[in-house]
């Protein structure tokens, strides 16, 4: 099955956070996902309050930059949510947008260097390792977790370049894609992973490689306006099969089209002036959800 989720968009204020969450939880929505964009909102204080406030649903955070974060301190956070809330944390990790890190001076020369010793040190204290590592970035001195977590803790990678979407494949348990991403792209993102798990020798060897793409989807009262304008203040208004405006069988089809493309799970992402963000987590739970597969 396709698993169906929504955004909390961090453009709206943190305090709307709880009543959303709880709505979603209760409306049977499957999972929230949260941003850690610069400025607005961090990634692992609202996920934990989300976690907190509800019960059934998981909740992710796609992604948390890694220039920002020693990897040590991500290790320790991601074992605290996986023991308090177990089976509910799903955690993203990437690059972070370039200017955004450069503007508080943790730009990397080399993102993917950056982002494969992340991944490596990440995993391996997740799993209770005992880590030493000296690399171009990532230096960790006999570190182990005192608490990890007692089951597996998938670690995704938001990534978009074929070097990156390689490396996910070869060092990462799962992908995320953003929206801007059309079915065709989401098969040649599958494809790269893929070749990307070949060369580290994990195709057939572990679980499948889990893939979440966002989907930006107005509803309602001048959706085609809303979705039109988001795009094209992107830069994206050319390029085809990208978004959904429309009612619930609109939505549903799109979301098959990006299942049928390979993602596991679709992320409704509302327009930034989203005018009713409860009516927009009502209607992927209660009107959407149905109709996925």
């Amino acid at each position: 099955m396709t698993g169906l989720g929504a955004v909390f968009r961090p453009q709206l204020p943190p305090e709307r956070l709880r009543a959303l969450a709880r709505l979603a939880d209760d409306a049977g929505l499957d999972e929230l996902w949260l941003w850690e964009d610069c400025f607005l909102e961090g990634g692992i204080s609202t996920a934990a309050a989300a976690l907190a406030w509800t019960e059934r649903m998981k909740v992710g955070v796609g992604l948390l930059p890694v220039p920002l974060r020693n990897v040590a301190v991500t290790a320790m956070e991601a074992a605290s949510l996986h023991r308090m809330f177990p089976g509910r944390a799903i955690l993203g990790v990437g690059h972070g947008v370039q200017d955004w890190m450069g503007q508080v001076g943790a730009r990397a020369e080399s993102p993917v260097t950056l982002l494969r010793e992340y991944l490596v040190a990440l995993r391996a204290l997740l799993r209770g390792e005992r880590v030493t590592t000296e690399g171009r970035y990532v230096r960790l001195d006999d570190v182990a977790l005192d608490w990890p977590p007692l089951a597996p803790a998938p670690v995704l990678a938001g990534v978009t370049g074929p070097r990156s979407l390689r490396l996910s494949g070869e060092a990462a348990d799962g992908t995320i894609l953003t929206a801007s991403t059309p079915p065709d792209g989401v098969r040649r993102a599958r494809q790269l992973i893929e070749e990307g798990r070949a060369t580290a020798g994990r195709d057939g060897t572990e679980p499948p490689h889990h893939v979440v793409v966002y989907l930006l989807t107005a509803t309602g009262p001048g959706a085609s306006d809303r979705l039109r304008a988001e795009l094209a203040a992107e830069g994206l208004a050319d390029v085809p099969d990208l978004g959904v405006a429309g009612d619930a069988a609109d939505v549903a089809e799109a979301v098959r089209r990006l299942a049928e493309a390979g993602a596991d799970t679709v992320v409704l992402q509302p327009t930034a002036d989203e005018p009713d963000p409860e009516g927009f987590i009502r209607f992927a739970a209660e009107r959407v959800r149905p109709l996925v597969d």
